[in-house]
């Protein structure tokens, strides 16, 4: 068939060359030809995807079982080989075979898995997170028994595995998908693209574990570390505090109701609960206006700061988290970027930049004008690196947190 759609070619060539117009036979020709290409192409690929599967490098390591049953092989054979006993021969030819069967049978129950991570929107360093896997089964009819999925350390070691603990899988019917819950935990803060993980079984008599390693390509945007960290709750309590403070205004939504004090008005004075507690109570208002925080992450850093500038990155991040908890308005400011919370979105926005954001290098002279604060009557947080370049750069009422706390 395909010498004829040759020879036919050949000819609509040539009766191209004489007419330009080919004829209805030369374009059903091409057609069929096309569609035969397109359809080897494809099976081509099908093909080169399940070999690929199948030839996915797998690591081998004989168990203290294996190691017994190859002893007795060797002592098998042996006695069988000096002794010239049939029986013996064929006792140590069902044991051969066992030991290939095993070898076969557990390369064919690791060939055609595929991993799936779940994990949720949200995700900060060194916090034990809630997450999913499926273990999918590509084999139609084969199911694949006793999988324990590992993690596995990055390939210079510096970096451990995101999955605390192994997860075990005793049967993954062919064509089939398991899900489970599993906890995962990311060493540090950033952009993490890649997880490896170790797909492994004794499958079917313990004699070898076969390991196959599993690369994930993700994209998974983890924010810094949310632990307090030294002095940071004591901030945090204090600011808090200040704010509840400014709160008490005169505004027009009650607050609460006080023993009396020499600054108050007599306007306010609440006759009722003075008659029933038997001493002046006045009345207290909130404020209309609330208070705002004005955080500012100072971005310049000395080289050979760079554990510095995370240890800021964590404690500005546990901040406005608490912060943003206690619903309080946050102005967040650092070089070439600012946000208003809750205005702008959500606080995610804050904790995503301090996901990714890398120090700047230090420079001398004047701040500029976007690193002065915005307004005198603002609660002023100030974390740097170089915290006296803001002792007297317009920042003399803030708190100023430094890499010491």
């Amino acid at each position: 068939m395909i010498r004829s759609n040759t020879a036919v070619l050949k000819q609509c060539r040539e009766t191209t060359a004489l007419n330009p117009v080919p004829s209805a036979s030369c374009w059903s020709t091409r057609n069929a030809c096309a569609q035969w290409r397109w359809r080897g192409h494809n099976e081509l690929v099908s093909l080169k995807r399940f070999r690929a599967r199948f030839r996915r490098r797998v690591h081998y390591r004989v168990t203290r079982a294996g190691v017994l049953f190859v002893l007795a092989l060797a002592l098998t054979g042996a006695v069988a080989f000096f002794s010239g006993n049939n029986l013996l021969f064929l006792v140590f030819s069902a044991m051969a075979a066992l030991l290939l069967v095993s070898g076969f049978l557990s390369r064919l129950v690791l060939a055609g898995l595929e991993i799936e991570l779940l994990l949720p929107e949200h995700v900060a360093a060194r916090m034990s997170t809630s997450a999913r896997v499926r273990l999918r089964n590509l084999k139609r009819l084969t199911p694949s028994f006793s999988i324990e999925l590992a993690g596995r350390p990055d390939s210079s070691g510096e970096t451990p595995s995101i999955l605390t603990a192994p997860v075990y899988f005793p049967l993954v019917p062919g064509h089939a998908t398991i899900e489970t819950a599993i906890n995962v935990v990311f060493p540090r803060r950033g952009r993490h693209r890649e997880n490896l993980f170790v797909l492994s079984t004794r499958f079917p008599f313990g004699f070898l574990r076969k390991t196959t390693t599993v690369t994930l390509r993700r994209e998974t945007f983890v924010y810094p570390a949310l632990e307090p960290h030294p002095g940071m709750e004591v901030l945090l309590d204090a600011i808090t505090g200040e704010i509840d403070t400014q709160s008490r205004g005169a505004g027009h939504d009650f607050y609460r109701i006080r023993p009396y004090e020499p600054r108050d008005s007599a306007r306010h004075v609440d006759w009722k609960s003075t008659a029933h507690t038997g001493a002046l109570q006045v009345r207290e208002f909130t404020r209309d206006q609330e208070a705002i925080v004005d955080v500012f992450f100072d971005r310049h850093a000395a080289p050979g700061h760079r554990e510095f500038f995370e240890n800021l990155i964590e404690r500005c991040a546990f901040l406005v988290w608490n912060l943003a908890d206690r619903e309080t308005p946050i102005y967040f400011r650092s070089q070439r970027f600012s946000f208003f919370f809750p205005n702008d979105g959500e606080i995610y926005s804050i904790l995503r930049f301090l996901s990714l954001v890398e120090p700047l290098m230090a420079l001398g002279g004047d701040q500029d004008s976007s690193e002065l604060p915005i307004d005198d009557s603002t609660l002023q947080i100030v974390f740097s690196a170089q915290p006296r370049d803001f002792e007297h750069g317009g920042w003399t009422g803030a708190r100023i947190v430094g890499p010491g706390g």
